[in-house]
């Protein structure tokens, strides 16, 4: 994941965040009661929402946030036996990542060490204040390894996992790595080459169990700008309900198998979590564009106007499409331009109305270019890996056409366009009535984490009256900010906020008394004065 993040500036006075667990409710109450739940053997299945995952990562640290461990804690109280979760003793610095698998960064922090130019010279603020070098990967060398550790655990929670991947022999076979059809994180600690990670979790016999899983099956889709592939199976497609189906009912029963009881979550809307909410789909001002010497910016939007907006607004226009591109001003904020894979190509119509005056080569590149171009709407989602590539050269592209979102089309991977987002709440509503269905069908609890989403979205105000919405870390929200620096994972406070919920719904359908946790008193963001 790319994490030249927008940078926010960030007051020296939040302190920074705590790196040990701190589990407040030490407690040891007769009125606490398991009700007509056996939390002696409790098995966590799911992907990264399960395991711990934060900040781009699994670290040593941060596993021990994951909500299946805080909810084993809160169980102990009651009778609940040992919890265990995948060794990560050898991330000696809690970097996190995985050494030499490339995609598997070290865990991301924000840098309040001012940001310096090429000179070395510190960059400021429009108020005087020097810039943070924001969110970055920690310095430093991975130490986890890929070593078998060949142990079922009481978590196991696999990231990047989707629901038919916990049903499919040699997903932690490290032969299969290179095929891609095997997870880093299950070769960890599969049993077997030829374990799944449904048989491994049953050997652990559960009485109870928490079953989060089904995120990735839409998430990928979504966090891939919704260019997935056509076999409807891949890291980047939205799985086909039957299979979904097929595999979350194969789960459940294996999970009941020996009568556990059990709590299952829904699927949140996942494009209302800060990866997709954070960029704002009109970021370009005069500043964004200004140079030497032109320092407002003014005459950068004139140029663009000139040589590129307006005769793309004009030709447009003259084929009824008009609407696709309006001219930029100095004076506010501006769309980006976009390429719209549902729009009618007009590549042939601006190749033949640019060739009088660019000439046939170029003009043929033109109309590819544009021939779906559209500036972008409030409609639009724009990822939060977008915001490094803004401006940025396309591969290919020379000058003048080599900004990206400005004078080149970001491509489909780089933002979500309506139709995509309709895809994938459709899809959300369908998994979710699969998993109620499946839920009903076993007398299980659910945890409700889309409601819980569409709360955070306009505030949650939890137990002990804090508000917390579903933002991005900006520099002045760090004690309401419930999720990571990936934007995607809860954060240790965020955690704890899921772990509450779940008890929630156990003590309601399980008759349970179980202690809930102070949100609170978790850690939030990481912040570190230097990153060296």
């Amino acid at each position: 994941m790319k994490n030249k993040f927008i940078y926010f500036a960030v007051l020296a006075a939040m302190g920074l965040a705590s790196c040990e667990p701190e589990f407040e409710n030490e407690v040891s109450n007769a009125s606490y009661s398991a009700g007509e739940a056996d939390f002696s053997s409790y098995v966590a299945i799911g992907n990264s929402l399960t395991s711990g995952y934060m900040d781009g990562t699994v670290s040593r640290v941060g596993q021990q946030y994951s909500f299946p461990n805080i909810l084993a804690h809160q169980f102990a109280v009651v009778g609940g036996g040992e919890f265990t979760q995948p060794s990560y003793e050898e991330d000696v610095n809690n970097l996190g990542g995985i050494a030499g698998i490339p995609g598997f960064p070290n865990r991301l922090v924000f840098n309040l060490a001012p940001k310096t130019d090429g000179n070395g010279n510190v960059i400021y603020d429009a108020a005087g204040k020097p810039v943070p070098q924001g969110v970055q990967p920690i310095a430093g060398t991975s130490t986890v390894t890929l070593i078998q550790q060949a142990k079922a655990y009481n978590n196991m929670g696999v990231p990047g996992a989707k629901t038919f991947h916990l049903t499919l022999q040699g997903y932690g076979n490290p032969a299969n790595l290179s095929m891609q059809t095997a997870n880093p994180y299950f070769v960890r600690f599969a049993m077997t080459p030829n374990s799944t990670v449904i048989g491994d979790a049953m050997t652990k016999n559960p009485t109870f169990f928490t079953n989060w899983i089904g995120n990735n099956d839409v998430l990928g889709y979504a966090t891939n700008g919704g260019a997935g592939s056509t076999s409807g199976i891949g890291s980047a497609d939205i799985t086909p309900s039957a299979v979904f189906s097929a595999s979350y009912n194969a789960i459940i029963a294996a999970l009941t198998s020996g009568g556990a009881k059990g709590v299952v979550a829904t699927i949140p809307a996942v494009t209302a979590i800060p990866f997709f909410t954070t960029v704002p789909y009109n970021p370009l001002t005069a500043a964004a564009v200004a140079s030497a010497p032109d320092p407002t910016g003014a005459g950068a939007i004139q140029q663009l106007n000139t040589q590129l907006y307006g005769p793309l607004k004009q030709a447009l226009t003259a084929f009824g499409a008009g609407d696709r591109i309006n001219l930029l001003t100095a004076t506010g904020k501006n769309p980006l331009l976009i390429k719209d894979e549902t729009l009618t190509n007009l590549a042939p119509q601006l190749t033949a109305a640019f060739t009088p005056t660019l000439g046939p080569t170029l003009a043929a590149q033109y109309g590819q270019i544009f021939g779906q171009a559209r500036q972008t709407t409030n409609n639009d989602l724009i990822l939060l890996t977008t915001s490094s590539v803004i401006g940025t050269a396309p591969a290919g592209i020379p000058a003048p056409l080599n900004k990206y979102g400005v004078t080149y089309p970001l491509e489909d991977k780089h933002v979500l366009i309506p139709s995509e987002k309709t895809a994938i709440a459709s899809a959300t509503s369908d998994f979710n009535a699969i998993i109620r269905a499946a839920a009903q069908s076993k007398n299980l609890a659910v945890a409700d984490m889309n409601a819980i989403m569409n709360q955070l979205a306009g505030g949650l105000r939890v137990e002990d009256g804090q508000v917390y919405t579903a933002s991005y870390f900006d520099g002045t929200n760090a004690n309401t900010v419930l999720f990571s620096l990936d934007g995607v994972h809860p954060n240790p406070r965020g955690y704890a906020i899921i772990a509450n919920e779940v008890i929630k719904v156990i003590n309601t359908h399980y008759n349970a008394k179980l202690p809930l946790v102070s949100g609170g008193t978790y850690p939030g963001i990481t912040i570190v004065t230097t990153n060296q």
